[in-house]
């Protein structure tokens, strides 16, 4: 059977065994969490103090929960953190991958919510997503108004023009192992010239996903104006004037004209990867949900 995540059995093995590694090292006590529903097991962590407000983390695309290790130990603090794998992705959840123009994902998450008791006329929740978690929080938050409570969106796809990056790096595809790196800092910014040894199995891990998954060469649905102006909700939008998947400067520009309440961060020498915004997601949640139950 063709597997539509990754390029190999063997590719997915060496993937799942670097994320368990990573996975025993989560900042702070977890639960993992095997959820049914009708795509298949999506499976979630879940971690911070069982009374407190829910928060629900969506990782980007080639990448998984493992993604939240730096921030989890902030946010956790205040926060019922729920990390979901996101179907189709190098994690542990189904190896699917539905229409993302189709009401599949709303769907799936809709069965997620209840298996985890965020379902219907329960508490709503907020909502932290990154680049195609940014897209399936948007998505979700359009479709299902009444189920989430606040975004705060890094590097959102769904609102601004996504460019055309493959033509752009094609050329890069001839230069062997200098091409790659080229590729990977356009994305992500140079590398850091001392990485930290906790954060070594994480970055281990993300680059044999870079490996080892098909990326989803699909043009990602983006939010109409009238559907963006529909939004009452509170929006934090952290984008970086040098990202070369997204056109951030389209997605302020939007977000300013159709949704006049939501703060946008526009970090001009920011890439696609946005580290170190723990801190400023923390206070944004701390404002709107804190704020708000006292």
């Amino acid at each position: 059977m063709n597997d539509m995540v990754y390029r190999s059995a063997e590719a997915a093995v060496v993937v799942e065994t670097q994320y368990k590694r990573v996975l025993e090292r989560w900042p702070v006590p977890k639960t993992e969490l095997h959820v049914p529903t009708r795509y298949g097991a999506t499976f979630v962590v879940v971690c911070g103090p069982e009374s407190a407000p829910p928060v629900v983390l969506l990782h980007g695309s080639l990448a998984n929960s493992a993604a939240w290790v730096p921030d989890v130990a902030v946010w956790s603090t205040k926060f019922r953190l729920f990390a979901i794998d996101m179907i189709g992705e190098a994690g542990f959840s189904a190896r699917v991958r539905p229409d993302l123009a189709s009401d599949a994902h709303a769907l799936w998450l809709d069965d997620v919510f209840e298996g985890l008791g965020l379902g219907s006329g329960r508490a709503r929740v907020a909502i932290v997503g990154t680049s195609l978690g940014g897209w399936l929080a948007l998505d979700y938050a359009n479709r299902r108004p009444a189920a989430v409570r606040a975004l705060a969106l890094i590097c959102p796809a769904g609102i601004g023009r996504q460019k055309n990056f493959l033509l752009k790096v094609l050329p890069l595809l001839l230069l062997g192992s200098w091409g790659k790196r080229r590729m990977w800092e356009l994305v992500f910014g140079p590398a850091p010239k001392d990485l930290p040894q906790e954060m070594q199995p994480l970055a281990e891990l993300m680059e044999s996903v870079g490996r080892a998954v098909k990326p989803r060469v699909v043009r990602i649905p983006r939010l109409t104006d009238a559907q963006l102006r529909e939004f009452d909700l509170p929006i934090l939008t952290i984008i970086g004037g040098r990202d070369v998947l997204l056109d951030s400067r389209d997605t302020r520009d939007r977000l300013q004209r159709a949704v006049p309440h939501a703060e946008v961060c526009f970090i001009e020498e920011g890439y696609h990867f946005l580290p170190d915004q723990a801190l400023r997601v923390m206070k944004f949640l701390e404002r709107i949900i804190l704020s708000s139950s006292i």
